[in-house]
């Protein structure tokens, strides 16, 4: 048996098993055809495989096959499709003039390219590709992959079958990302793409503080207040998503910043990049109870906002006055209360008097000095409001009995020294559990107290989105110690974020999710004959689908 070439119709090269009986050629196998001289090397490589592989099965039985034919299945360069022939009983020979000896094919490189070019689709269908800078875009995808430092992004790009660049270049880009206002183009395409995908009249606000591995302060990172209750130098990050959860504006301040302070400057940089115009009945901001202060809402709505913020349950007995005194503290589960609230506490006055059963409906010229309040109740809240207060009873009772040593807990009175239950408080907390309050300026005539729970519910989406950054992004700790670094990179996972979000809005999937199913794809790079080819992975039918629904734009929400 030899190797057989034969040039088709095509123009491709078929190459073929042949054998001789008695006296005439016959063709055992096609193996494939070729189109370049690395394909036709591979194949030539595996058909003399095949011919060794059925020599050493006789030579390893002892004696000569039998003159049956068997069938023979080879896969193709390409690895995949499967070639069929048949071998017959006769003597090897040498291979004929035509056949000439090839060199073994040596793998050069293999990569996650797949996954490296549906994520750069991802990024140019965003309109991101306007930045020009592929570096930045590397230092994006390499994020959304495998988050890490500057120092090991190069590595992240090799195992995606992407030839990085040095990492002085990329420390250059980071410069460039902030002299040349990368973040003002990624925010304009960001702006683009949710409006002709969904609507930005409402958008979503929360903040988040991202620490640094660092000992000292310094103009922007600074000890301030945090969740985790870590006492690192840190930053105030604001981020504005549309209703989606998809990123709009981000924006950096010094650590300790108060949250209350940051959503004006972020909403009206917003504003001014995108020229909305102050209008009745514009923007919608929805935001959580932490920018509840009587002059963050002034301030919002002499700019012509509208607002749906959490209220603080401490506001309910104020809020809530007249219907107690009507109705008493029994609630039925879904049951809503449209009153008012105080603009200022501070004045102590109220707009609502108990002495009138029904709640007044809010009225920006008739109640000047009151915003308007929707009140909910669920019976599921009240069932794990109860259970939580019952934790901190049982604590609070542990402390006092001298059980359990802590910092004087909740419902802990202390009195010249001595430590009691607050039953006042305790008794408090048990009348208003199950509710849930909102403030908004939106008169009842511009939507139902329905729509203000339903709008304010759907900030779980730019939480979400801060969860994926951390996460997911890794957008901290930071190590990053200039100013202009440290923009740079909450550019890089703004953009990233914005990827991200698009790829779980067009599959249903987490980003993670996406990347372990695509990331095994590899793709190898072959040399033979003095050539170069990349030969593509061999893709499975649920990943090829996969793929399908990451080249199709989401649907409008």
């Amino acid at each position: 048996m030899w190797v057989r070439r034969v040039r088709t119709a095509s123009g491709a090269t078929a190459v073929q098993i042949a054998e001789s009986v008695q006296g005439h050629r016959r063709i055992v196998a096609h193996v494939g055809s070729a189109h370049t001289e690395a394909e036709l090397g591979l194949l030539v490589e595996q058909a003399r495989g095949l011919i060794d592989d059925a020599a050493q099965q006789a030579l390893d039985l002892g004696v000569a096959p039998s003159p049956r034919r068997a069938e023979l299945i080879a896969p193709t360069a390409a690895g995949g499709a499967t070639q069929e022939g048949l071998f017959g009983q006769m003597p090897r020979r040498a291979p004929s003039t035509t056949t000439r000896r090839v060199g073994a094919p040596q793998v050069i490189t293999t990569g996650s390219r797949v996954l490296f070019d549906i994520l750069a689709e991802v990024y140019a269908g965003l309109g991101f590709a306007e930045v020009a800078d592929d570096t930045f875009r590397d230092l994006v995808i390499a994020r959304i992959v495998e988050p890490t430092s500057i120092l090991d992004t190069g590595r992240v790009l090799a195992g995606l079958g992407v030839t990085a660049a040095s990492e002085k270049t990329m420390r250059r880009t980071l410069l460039r990302c902030t002299g040349r206002s990368y973040r003002d183009e990624i925010a304009r395409a960001c702006f683009t793409h949710a409006r002709g995908s969904g609507d930005v009249s409402l958008c979503l606000y929360d903040v988040t503080t991202l620490y640094f591995e660092a000992e000292k302060e310094d103009d922007l990172r600074k000890v301030g207040f945090s969740k985790e209750r870590r006492v690192d130098p840190q930053v105030v990050v604001g981020l504005l998503v549309d209703r989606a959860g998809f990123p709009l504006e981000i924006g950096c301040f010094e650590g300790n910043k108060t949250e209350t302070a940051t959503i004006l400057p972020i909403i009206e940089a917003f504003r001014a990049r995108h020229q909305l115009p102050v209008e009745p009945g514009g923007m919608v901001v929805v935001a959580d109870a932490g920018m509840l202060s009587a002059a963050n809402l002034r301030d919002l709505d002499e700019a012509g906002l509208r607002f749906i913020v959490g209220s603080r349950l401490t506001k309910a007995p104020v809020d809530l006055e007249s219907h107690f005194h009507w109705h008493g503290d029994a609630f039925v589960d879904g049951q809503i209360i449209d009153t008012l609230t105080p603009r200022d506490r501070r004045t102590g006055r109220s707009e609502n008097s108990p002495k009138v059963k029904a709640e007044p409906v809010w009225n920006p010229n008739q109640h000047p000095g009151s915003w308007r309040a929707v009140w909910a109740y669920s019976t599921k809240r009240a069932v794990r409001d109860r259970r939580t207060l019952t934790l901190q009873e049982n604590r609070a009772r542990e402390v006092i009995a001298g059980e359990k040593p802590a910092r004087t807990p909740r419902f802990v009175k202390v009195t010249n020294g001595s430590r009691a239950l607050d039953e006042a408080s305790l008794a408090r907390a048990y009348r208003l559990v199950g509710l849930k309050g909102y403030v908004t300026n939106i008169p009842a005539g511009g939507a139902a107290a329905g729509e203000i729970i339903g709008d304010y519910h759907d900030l779980w989406h730019v939480e979400q989105s801060f969860r994926m950054s951390k996460t997911d992004l890794r957008a901290r700790p930071m190590f990053h110690h200039q100013r202009q670094s440290i923009e740079a990179h909450l550019t890089i996972v703004f953009t990233a974020l914005a990827v991200a979000r698009e790829i779980q809005n067009r599959t249903g999937l987490t980003i993670r999710n996406v990347v372990r199913q695509l990331r095994p794809l590899r793709s190898a790079t072959i040399a033979i004959n003095g050539t170069q080819q990349t030969f593509p992975p061999a893709v499975p039918a649920d990943k090829q689908a996969l793929l399908d629904a990451l080249r199709q734009p989401a649907a409008k929400h």
